[in-house]
């Protein structure tokens, strides 16, 4: 397994050479951005698909993508692979006491609060001119906002800002959801000045926050349950276009009745 990393390293270096591949010597950590967003979606594809053979090739891409931004700070003096390495295992050993150290931890929620106050005290180590750490830190602003909202609310709940993880709790929450639908319904009413569509957007938000909230209580990631939706629509509109098409009519000339009962259909044979 070393050797073939090591050849990785070997390979990735050798593309940014002088005399190397031109688009990966032109690449920066900026430019790569994208790609790794791409590879880890991809990944997650492949996950759903319950796809073992293309999982095992789409790590490979989201590691490459790793190695490329190694080489990238290696060559800027920043950082090399073993640094990286070097530190990710020092993370994993300081944050698991209860395996390598003395502590104890009876379960996955004790140590998921363990794991949150080391963090915190290695914010407060490396970060002391700043302002006071936060529980909400590190919860990267460039998360899929759905994601983000969760794992917000996530943080709070750890130090007991939620409601009961109850049935009674489940209630109130979707009390809420039929709170934040009905503040958005009177937004809707009023005339649509500029103002309005403000205020839109805002009850709207919060209807989505509540939604979040609801989810994390029900045990269920909205990120993934809106992917899976979606997934499903495009499966079921797909459906729709190739009964249309072996039809010999396109949507267009169809009637949203027509559309509907294929719909249905498509939805009674994911049931079968």
């Amino acid at each position: 397994m070393s050797e073939r990393f090591d050849r990785l390293v070997q390979l990735m270096a050798r593309l940014r050479a002088p005399g190397g591949c031109p688009w990966d010597r032109k690449q920066t950590h900026e430019s790569l951005k994208p790609y790794l967003l791409e590879e880890a979606y991809e990944v997650l594809e492949t996950i759903d698909g319950k796809d073992a053979a293309a999982l095992r090739e789409e790590l490979g891409d989201l590691l490459l993508q790793v190695v490329f931004h190694a080489q990238i700070g290696g060559e800027a003096g920043a950082f090399t692979i073993d640094q990286v390495l070097e530190t990710l295992n020092e993370k994993l050993t300081r944050r698991h006491p209860h395996v390598f150290g003395e502590a104890k931890a009876a379960n996955a929620e004790e140590v998921l609060h363990r794991w949150e106050e080391i963090k915190r005290a290695e914010r407060s180590r490396t970060e002391p001119a700043q302002q006071p750490s936060s529980s909400l830190d590190g919860v990267p602003k460039t998360l899929p906002a759905l994601l983000r909202a969760y794992q917000m609310q996530a943080r709070a709940s750890r130090v007991g800002f939620d409601w009961p993880h109850t049935a009674d709790g489940i209630e109130r929450v979707v009390e809420k959801v039929e709170e934040e639908i009905g503040e958005l319904t009177e937004a809707l009413q009023r005339e649509p000045r500029e103002e309005s569509r403000e205020r839109v957007e805002a009850e709207f938000g919060d209807l989505l926050f509540a939604l979040v909230n609801l989810s994390r209580l029900l045990k269920v990631n909205p990120e993934e349950a809106l992917r899976r939706a979606s997934n499903r629509f495009a499966e079921r509109f797909r459906y729709i276009e190739s009964r249309a098409a072996r039809s010999g009519r396109s949507l267009e000339q169809m009637t949203l009745a027509e559309m509907d009962a294929l719909w249905e259909e498509a939805k009674q044979g994911e049931k079968a």
